[in-house]
């Protein structure tokens, strides 16, 4: 007797497709399931076969799905779909469920069994406190096949890696990481933008288990882990999801929706329940077998647009003559309501570059249901005022505060992310003005005035030493840069950010109200001068912010102060340790009851030259960390 179909066991669970589509083995061979409605005929070839066609029937529920039971078939073997056109035409398929992939250049499914004895227990019923809105979020942005290699080139193991990065993060100081996407595509150079197995890590790193491992690693190092996901476009190689069954079955049919003119890709066709349901599925699927503990949704803009990257006459307006995509809409808040219902203490993250309203804000008040967004707008005016150079920024003042008119619209990350240093924009370090000592100076008081800005935190690896040279995929990082001491200062810098920004509530827990925030008056106004108060959860827990945006210090500057009394000089940025001229305060200023700007005290604070100090009403111990050591 033949075991029973996945099909009839959980055909009603259309948010759980990975338990039923898909290669599922049983101790005589494995069950086989696809969707091709339009096929006229579908069946299975493989290395258990002889790659020899055994065809699927039709389930005959009006579902368009094939079905079938093929003995012999076992964990590890490579397969494909042998499917018949409406027009007899046939083409192998690589199954869109498969939970692995061969190989690149190889392009055949793999049966796999996800079994994996999980360590994280402590992390996976702690995660809703880690996770909270008031918690400290500081982001690792990371490329597998780029972060570190072998010493021959060849990729280091999922496994490798998740040791290294445990090291790595720690040390830095960084809560989670997020990995660029890992899901299988063919081409490298699309850094996983252009998937063609939605169900199976890319076996560039090792296997399923392995990346299980990776996740497992991490959460034991209390570090969280973050995937970047893509369900806005897939690439068109006739192996994958394009036209599945001879058919737009994923894609829309006519290309003023189905094709991205800027990627060269094709985009889903969210008015289908099917594919709803896949993308679904999807997302459910990382974060129950892998343990993900958020996903970032990319090019949510592409999604939201019917006519993004497009010319007048290349798109088709919706129902009400607009160019709002109502079906991307539904599914983005579907999505979000899904997942959150099935996991409550993850993150659901927005990369969204408009100015679309709620897009962190619950659907039942209209929004689309992210947990947190991208502040693109911060990153775009941030990095174009400090690139200028430094005697221009007195007449861009409100590139740099901007930022804070619509800073608690959203819940907001501040991300410095991979896409500000490819395609010629240069590294950090490199965009900043001056001469050397000028440019590390400029880039810890970038860093210090982020970490100090209300919003979570995203940094792209290299940029907490300074790398040098643009990132590209094909080279890792450089290093050998943590010996020179200004790159180790850097380092030191972000790690005490780090620190702080972990210690003092006044930093994070408010990060998303708008009640912790206030500017704060100098005596003399200047311009390139940003004085801030964070506020924690009580009067007890307060951070004032000096950035000064120019080379020139400040000496005796009058600033407003909440109240009078000792103020504690947490972090100053150009100390020695970090690579500065040394220039501060001698640990803390006292403010009096002198007003200012309607504030009850003030204080006489030295501002250092493209310093950022951050004070604290309360003393904050052991926040200089153990500086980590360079990598080889």
């Amino acid at each position: 007797m033949r075991p029973e179909p996945p099909v009839q066991r959980r055909a009603s669970h259309h948010h759980r497709q990975f338990e039923v589509m898909g290669a599922h083995c049983t101790e005589k061979g494995a069950w086989f399931t696809v969707w091709a409605p339009n096929a006229r005929n579908v069946g299975v070839i493989g290395s258990f076969n002889h790659w020899n066609c055994q065809p699927l029937h039709r389930v005959e529920d009006g579902s368009g799905r094939w079905t079938g039971f093929l003995e012999g078939a076992r964990p590890g073997d490579c397969y494909k779909y042998r499917v018949q056109n409406p027009w007899g035409h046939w083409m192998d398929k690589a199954d869109p469920y498969a939970f692995r992939m061969e190989a690149a250049p190889g392009t055949a499914s793999q049966i796999w069994d996800l079994s994996h004895q999980w360590g994280d227990h402590e992390w996976m019923q702690t995660r809703w406190q880690r996770q909270s809105q008031q918690a400290p979020i500081s982001i690792y942005e990371v490329h597998l096949g780029s972060w570190q290699r072998e010493e021959d080139g060849r990729f280091l193991n999922y496994r490798d890696l998740a040791s290294r990065l445990a090291t790595h993060c720690h040390n830095m100081g960084f809560t989670h990481v997020e990995l660029m996407p890992i899901t299988e595509h063919p081409f490298y150079g699309s850094w996983g933008y252009q998937t063609t197995g939605y169900f199976a890590p890319t076996s560039r790193y090792g296997t399923p288990q392995d990346l299980m491992a990776f996740v497992d690693t991490l959460h034991q190092q209390g570090i969280g882990v973050f995937l970047d996901w893509v369900p806005s476009h897939f690439p068109a190689d006739p192996h994958a999801l394009a036209r599945f069954d001879g058919t737009a079955l994923y894609e829309h049919e006519d290309p003023r929706r189905g094709f991205h003119p800027e990627w060269n890709s094709l985009i889903f066709n969210y008015g289908r329940y099917e594919v709803r349901d896949f993308l679904i599925s999807n997302a459910l699927f990382w974060l129950e077998k892998y343990h993900f503990d958020g996903l970032r949704v990319d090019a949510v803009a592409s999604m939201l647009y019917l006519d993004y990257a497009r010319r007048h006459g290349e798109w088709i307006p919706n129902q009400h003559g607009g160019r709002e995509n109502h079906e991307a809409v539904r599914f983005l808040q579907d999505l979000n309501t899904t997942v959150y219902a099935h996991f409550p203490d993850v993150h659901m993250i927005a990369e969204e570059s408009t100015a679309w309203p709620a897009v962190s804000r619950p659907v039942d008040f209209g929004g689309l249901g992210f947990g947190m967004k991208w502040n693109m707008g911060w990153m775009n005016d941030t990095l174009r005022y400090t690139s200028r150079p430094h005697f221009y920024r007195h007449w861009h003042n409100d590139d740099i505060r901007f930022s804070l008119v619509y800073a608690f619209h959203e819940n907001f990350i501040l991300p410095l992310s991979h896409d500000e240093v490819v395609y010629g924009k240069g590294s950090m370090i490199g965009k900043q003005p001056g001469d050397e000592w000028q440019r590390f100076a400029g880039l810890r008081n970038l860093y210090g005035y982020m970490w100090a800005h209300p919003g979570k935190k995203l940094l792209f690896m290299g940029g907490e030493f300074g790398q040098v040279e643009e990132w590209h995929h094909e080279r890792t990082l450089d290093w050998h840069l943590w010996a020179r001491p200004y790159h180790a200062g850097l380092a030191r810098w972000v790690a005490d950010l780090n620190g702080a920004y972990r210690r003092l509530p006044a930093l994070h827990c408010n990060d998303f109200d708008a009640g912790g925030f206030s500017w704060l008056p100098c005596e003399r106004h200047e311009t390139t001068l940003l004085t801030f108060l964070r506020r924690g959860r009580s009067e007890e827990d307060m951070a004032v912010v000096i950035c000064n945006m120019t080379p020139e210090p400040r000496q005796a500057l009058r600033v407003a102060m909440p109240e009078p009394g000792t103020w504690h000089e947490i972090l100053n940025s150009d100390a020695a340790f970090y690579g500065g001229s040394g220039v501060g305060n001698l640990g803390r200023v006292t403010a009096t009851a002198h007003p200012v700007g309607g504030w009850p005290a003030s204080a006489l604070v030295t501002v250092p030259p493209l310093g950022t100090v951050i004070l604290s009403n309360r003393p904050l111990t052991n926040q200089i960390q153990e500086v980590p050591h360079a990598r080889e």
